[in-house]
């Protein structure tokens, strides 16, 4: 019988199972995932990483081997304006160090993120089965049965759900959620530009939703194009030269000619919050738990964030002599996480109504806003601090402390 079995073989899945295992060798740990083996390889995306997380990543053993692909975000900059102005006025800047020598926030490829994590999970004994679903489970009280599409099953204490914002596990324990469309899509794709980024991440507020510019190693930026989904639909099925015009249109010129050079996907975009993040022997993790507009760039820190409670949690009940899926046990994780978890969503729904249309006097009122958040230095490093993670009283992991 297992300890804990994680299903879904992403970042924030793959940082739970060697959390634990790290800080518990003893614990029988598995992962299950639903694609096959050498899927994640294709996964041209990449994320920030915020500073609290970066500290857990080097406590995991895996930050020195995703360095080296890792761009730190040296500056951020806030614009708020139309498409066809002429100028694009900064309302808004951010200076990019939480301490010296670490920046709030570092853009990291997902498959550089994986491939270090798969790595400390091979290392750590931590069994990994490709190409299979969990297709049902069943609390039996002291444990868990967890049902699978290839016809085996296996019992563990504890199951934990990572298998993204349409979860089947949430939905086979009966979680009900708070959803609702924005009618966005984002567009994710990364381009070359002539001239270095200099570690600047830009966020144009356009009218139709938020334009990210996030630095990348080498002359390179990776972009989340917020567009009505009708539009973003049509941008991403258009021809190169239709594309490329129209997101030249919206980068400008600043970093000289850019060139597409990957792939280019439209995600649809929502918010949804699970209204319990735990039942008897299951919890929730990552997007299972939450997805949130990517406006804030959050929602893999928030994932991270939880893999850090829900380690702590567990160990610490072990150690104790607890039962590591009693619901009382895994109440704890949930306290955690809840009220930061639905703060973010809270505050990632507001800004994008505020800023996601084009009305004359609420474009002035925001941007009377930034000016305002602009001026007050001790106000600005405060915002930095909540983006970065820092906290005297989040996981260890995230203060960078071992569990």
């Amino acid at each position: 019988m297992l300890d804990m079995l994680v299903v879904g073989g992403g970042y924030v899945g793959l940082a739970a199972a060697v959390a634990v295992k790290q800080a518990a060798p003893h614990l029988a740990v598995e992962v299950v995932e639903a694609v096959p083996e050498h899927v994640w390889q294709k996964d041209e995306r990449a994320s920030a990483i915020i500073a609290a997380a970066t500290r857990m990543l080097e406590v995991l053993g895996v930050w020195n081997e995703i360095l080296p692909d890792a761009q730190p975000i040296n500056r951020m900059i806030v614009t708020d304006s139309r498409t066809s102005d002429p100028v694009r006025p900064v309302f808004l800047t951010f200076d990019g160090e939480v301490e010296e020598g670490r920046p709030f926030a570092h853009m990291v490829p997902n498959v550089s993120m994986v491939r270090a994590l798969r790595g400390a999970a091979e290392r750590l004994g931590i069994t990994i089965r490709h190409g299979i679903r969990a297709t049902g489970f069943t609390n039996t009280g002291s444990q868990c049965q967890v049902s699978f599409s290839d016809g085996s099953t296996t019992q563990t204490r504890l199951l934990v759900a990572c298998d993204g914002v349409r979860s089947k596990l949430r939905d086979m324990a009966g979680i009900k959620t708070v959803t609702w469309e924005y009618g966005q899509s984002g567009i994710v794709t990364t381009v070359s530009h002539e001239r270095p980024h200099e570690g600047v991440a830009e966020e144009h507020f356009l009218p139709s939703g938020p334009f990210a510019i996030l630095p990348l190693t080498g002359n390179r930026s990776s972009l989340v194009w917020t567009e009505r989904t009708a539009d973003a639909d049509r941008l991403v099925e258009s021809d190169d030269l239709v594309f490329e015009d129209e997101l030249q249109r919206r980068f400008g010129h600043k970093l000289g000619e850019i060139q597409v050079v990957g792939g280019r996907k439209a995600f649809p975009l929502g918010l949804t919050l699970a209204r319990s993040f735990v039942a008897p022997r299951l919890a929730l993790a990552g997007d299972a738990a939450h997805g949130i507009h990517p406006i804030s760039g959050q929602g893999l820190n928030l994932g991270f964030k939880d893999v850090a409670a829900l380690a702590q949690t567990v160990v610490e009940a072990d150690r104790l002599g607890l039962d590591i899926g009693a619901l009382d046990v895994l109440e704890r994780y949930q306290t955690w996480r809840r009220f930061d978890t639905f703060r973010m969503g809270v505050t990632t729904d507001v800004l994008n109504r505020l800023f996601s249309n084009d009305n004359t006097p609420l474009r002035v009122a925001r941007d009377f806003g930034l000016g305002i958040v602009e001026r007050m230095p001790k106000l600005k490093n405060f915002f930095i601090d909540q983006a970065a993670g820092k906290s005297s009283e989040g996981p260890s992991l995230l203060r960078g402390e071992a569990i």
